[in-house]
């Protein structure tokens, strides 16, 4: 047999000819649903009214590779297309009954008139005109499988020369109806595409429980991309098939992935990046990398699932592709973030995306399958790899926020200013190092884990196991220490010794409260170390009443002012006037200054109100009949004990204020 005689079995190309005319793609396709329970009598009705069409009716003589002579005017019989469609039915049943022993003879006429029919639908249908009607149960896809099951087994069962051309026949029908349904396919992949992307990403946050994210197609488009998929598949095109949906649903994956904010970079330019600009990108990197796993992922998955149920191979191979392809996406951000310069202020992005690796890392683990379920092949050899790349990502995250962290003591140790807080005010470092620390401690679980698992301390200490147990607590507490040092040092530049203890009381208090609001801060200090500072408070707000008020109180001592039982009016005089100048004097520096916190300022008020007021009403009760009624009684008695509650009150206020003089 000459080589132009052998049957032509159809060679399945990689990648068809898709429909790309402009007018193609915006056409309303409507594939319908194929129902395996439609009749032979609704099959050959619909091809009826197909054929009939007009312009088609004698095509067939043409078509059918102008080789079949048998085949004139055979299509405007397709009222007998049922009866047609059963012999096909009958002869296909023959072919695989288990107890057949001899192979029937080919009904050569009924299959070519069979192709012709279908081969003359395919090419009605590849117009501009949409293929089936929308409200039509269409058979067409149950007749294209025919066709396949007919191409396979004739080529299977009938080698003989003689059956050559309607071997060629159905191979090129088959081949027909394929280059069909995949541009059919491609388009309906296509269909509505921006609906598709809006369908698929979530939408703002709403009251209550957060919808569940949507297939990024309509059900009925879903089935009919089953459908065509099911049909390619069982005629052999699985790569064709396969492919068109890969390559659609990966640019669909790229649109909605750069709708999200994030656009990926090189290392290089996240390196150059300014810390604005990279500040900006952390947040739509953490929600790109979120929404992508959790959301769009798990949405391709149920797609393919659904589109591919007749492949599940291929449902599982197109999911792990497109999860470690969503994964590769947004790792290279991390990897390129720890490269760049650190500072102290990048510690909480960095905490975050370390959070949402780990997060990420957690969600890779139950979508990508592990080396035994996946077997020991090049997939689960890329999934090892993966899963092995984001745990380092997630790793060199920890370590530059411990090593960030950890500079704070750089930066407590650095700060050696020498102008003193005007007013004895909050010092800028204690706000800082304080309000650093009360964010740290809310990441309080990731700081501890990552400390046990990447910090080494430069040197060991006598209690190197409580370091050890908790090395996040352990560097807490040394920078509460570093700082109370640093304080300690500052409250030296003020010449006052009362401002002094105002400038310690007014940071310690800070500290305090701010331990106190966080249970971050205060279960990582510890209740011993807390009860020592707001003791070392109290005894700053003693030596304060020490160092003001003694003096004052000093004046209102009887020492020296009695002599024999006889009162000595100059040194009562004397001790007016003193008080007098002192209290002034007091009234005037101590209004300038500042205690921010209102509970401090308060105690701080009462404590003086309880000692100077009682002790003034009892020394002015004692001596104040001493004086001549009038004007020698105003000039050295110029306070009344309710006159010294209103200027104690104006204490601490930040603004300087006089007293009124008396004429």
């Amino acid at each position: 047999m000459k080589n132009t005689d052998r049957p032509l079995i159809p060679q399945k190309s990689n990648s068809f000819s898709f429909v790309s005319h402009k007018k193609e793609l915006q056409r309303n396709l409507s594939l319908g649903f194929f129902d395996s329970n439609s009749d032979e009598k609704k099959t050959a009705e619909f091809l009826k009214d197909k054929i009939n069409d007009g312009d088609i009716s004698n095509k067939s003589e043409n078509d059918a590779n102008n080789g079949n002579a048998d085949n004139k005017g055979e299509p405007r019989q397709a009222v007998n297309f049922a009866t047609l469609l059963q012999d096909i039915d009958l002869f296909l049943a023959t072919l695989t009954d288990p107890e057949m022993t001899e192979l029937p003879e080919l009904p050569e006429p009924i299959i070519r008139k069979f192709l012709d029919v279908v081969d003359l639908i395919v090419a009605n249908c590849s117009g501009d005109e949409p293929w089936v009607p929308e409200d039509d149960d269409h058979p067409i896809l149950a007749t294209i499988d025919r066709v396949a099951i007919i191409n396979a087994e004739i080529t299977k069962h009938y080698s003989e020369p003689k059956y050559t051309q309607t071997i060629n026949r159905s191979g090129s029908v088959l081949h027909r109806c394929m280059v069909f349904l995949e541009a059919e396919f491609h388009l309906l992949l296509l269909e509505d595409h921006n609906a598709n992307l809006s369908c698929i990403i979530p939408t703002e946050e709403t009251e209550g429980e957060p919808e569940k994210p949507s297939l990024p197609y309509t059900p009925e488009v879903a089935e009919q991309l089953r459908g065509i998929a099911s049909s390619m598949i069982s005629a052999g095109y699985v790569t064709e098939c396969c492919q068109a949906f890969s390559t659609a649903r990966h640019n669909a994956f790229h649109s909605i992935i750069s709708s999200l904010g994030y656009e990926r970079s090189s290392i290089d330019d996240i390196v150059r990046m300014s810390w604005e600009i990279l500040e900006g990108q952390i947040p739509k990197w953490i929600k790109s990398c979120r929404q992508a796993i959790n959301e769009v992922i798990q949405c391709e998955r149920e797609l393919v699932e659904k589109v591919f149920s007749c492949n599940p191979k291929f449902s599982s191979e197109f999911f792990e592709s497109m999860a470690r392809e969503a994964v590769i996406y947004h790792l290279t951000f991390p990897q390129a973030v720890v490269m760049t310069t650190q500072s102290t202020e990048k510690l909480f992005k960095v905490l975050d995306m370390y959070e949402t690796l780990k997060e990420l890392e957690h969600l890779i683990g139950s979508l990508l399958p592990n080396e035994r379920e996946a077997g020991d092949n090049l997939s689960s050899s890329y999934n090892l790899d993966l899963k092995s790349e984001v745990r380092t990502a997630r790793s060199h995250l920890g370590e530059s926020a411990v090593m960030i962290f950890c500079d704070l003591e750089k930066s407590i140790k650095a700060d050696s200013s020498r102008t003193a807080m005007p007013g004895g005010a909050v010092h800028p470092l204690t706000r800082y190092v304080m309000n650093y620390i009360k964010l740290a401690c809310e990441y309080k679980g990731t700081m501890e884990h990552i400390f046990k698992a990447h910090y080494k301390p430069a040197h060991h200490t006598d209690n190197t196991t409580d370091d050890n147990d908790n090395p996040f607590a352990a560097q807490l507490i040394k920078l509460m220490d570093l700082l109370n040092e640093n304080i300690e040092e500052k409250s030296k530049l003020y010449k006052d010794a009362s401002l002094s203890c105002i400038f310690l009381m007014n940071n310690g208090s800070y500290m305090g409260q701010k331990i106190k609001g966080s249970e971050g801060i205060s279960t990582s200090l510890g209740a011993s170390w807390a009860r020592k500072r707001f003791s070392e408070l109290r005894q700053y707000h003693k030596n304060y009443q020490r160092e003001t008020w003694s003096k004052v109180l000093g004046c209102l001592k009887d020492d020296g002012i009695t002599v024999k039982g006889h009162v000595q009016k100059p040194v009562l005089k004397e001790r007016f006037k003193s008080f007098n100048g002192i209290f002034e004097d007091v009234h005037r520096t101590q209004s300038a200054w500042v205690v921010s916190d209102e509970q401090l300022k308060s105690e701080l008020k009462i404590s003086v109100s309880a000692v100077l007021v009682p002790a003034y009403r009892s020394f002015k009760g004692r001596y104040e009949h001493h004086f001549s009624a009038g004007r020698q009684t105003e000039k050295y008695i110029r306070f009344s004990p309710d006159d010294l509650e209103k200027y104690i009150e104006d204490l601490f206020e930040g603004t300087p204020m006089s007293m009124p003089r008396r004429r």
